[in-house]
């Protein structure tokens, strides 16, 4: 009897428990079918990160509300067997697909990251490519036919201020208002005919002859030239990484489909 007794005593225990073990397993149960806490976990984390949204007990609410609901559409639909049908398997395999390939990038790029001395060579490389030579700040007055550029030449030559002429003649949008000023640039970022012209000027200086482009006809005054400065590792550092990254999982694409035998046995008409 007294083992009679505790066997029983712990059947009713384990059944006690149940519940309580459930309940910590699982968020919720639909129609006797259990909803797991990983599946909210891992929902959690979708919503979290596409919608950039802070974990909080309401939208905590309204996932697991979600997640009932999906899981009474889910019954329904098995119920009536969309499960089997042609179409529901196409897209699962798609499905499948699509979920592994992402998991094969993402271990890839885990197992792949970018390190220190990859990022300081591409650094240096950048560096040494484009951390050289001058910038520039300069003026200048745009204007559609020649005739016009002479008379402002001409005007200026008179002592007439550059930046007065540029508001009230120059036909560049983005510097007319500015009494012509083009800011800080590297002469790549001009065209050829007009960072010609302008690195050849004293500083202070406007060209006394018209400069042709295919904007028109341009007046330049140069305001300043420094030494080109260029940014630190750890300023450009997110976004080297980033390029990197990229370029990496570029070649490893490559290098998959590059290795793999392919024999197309599909053309599209």
């Amino acid at each position: 009897m007294k083992k009679l007794s505790f066997a029983v005593s712990a059947v009713a225990l384990a059944a006690a428990l149940l519940p309580a073990l459930a309940s910590a397993q699982n968020i919720a149960i639909v129609n006797g079918k259990a909803v797991p806490k990983a599946r909210f976990e891992s929902f959690m984390t979708q919503v979290t990160k596409q919608g950039n949204q802070p974990r909080t007990p309401e939208l905590e609410n309204q996932v697991k509300d979600e997640l009932v609901l999906r899981e009474i559409f889910v019954q329904e639909a098995e119920a009536r067997g969309l499960q089997r049908s042609e179409e529901y398997r196409s897209q699962m395999d798609v499905a499948r697909q699509s979920l592994l390939i992402r998991e094969l990038f993402n271990d890839y790029q885990k197992k792949n990251a970018v390190s220190d001395a990859e990022l300081k060579a591409e650094y240096d490389k950048l560096k040494g490519a484009g951390g050289g030579g001058n910038e520039y700040r300069a003026r200048h007055i745009l204007v559609e036919k020649e005739d016009e550029a002479k008379a402002l030449i001409a005007q200026l030559k008179a002592g007439a201020k550059f930046e007065d002429l540029a508001k009230a003649n120059s036909k560049d949008p983005g510097s007319a208002p500015n009494g012509g000023d083009l800011d800080w640039a590297a002469p790549g970022n001009f065209v050829p005919e007009f960072s010609q012209a302008m690195v050849k000027l004293e500083k202070g200086k406007f060209t006394e002859t018209a400069v042709k482009s295919q904007f028109g006809y341009h007046i330049i005054q140069l305001d300043d030239s420094r030494a080109a400065t260029f940014p630190s590792l750890e300023e450009v550092k997110p976004q080297l990484s980033q390029r990197l990254q990229q370029a990496k999982m570029t070649k490893f694409r490559e290098d998959l489909k590059a290795k793999a035998k392919t024999d197309y046995k599909f053309s599209a008409q």
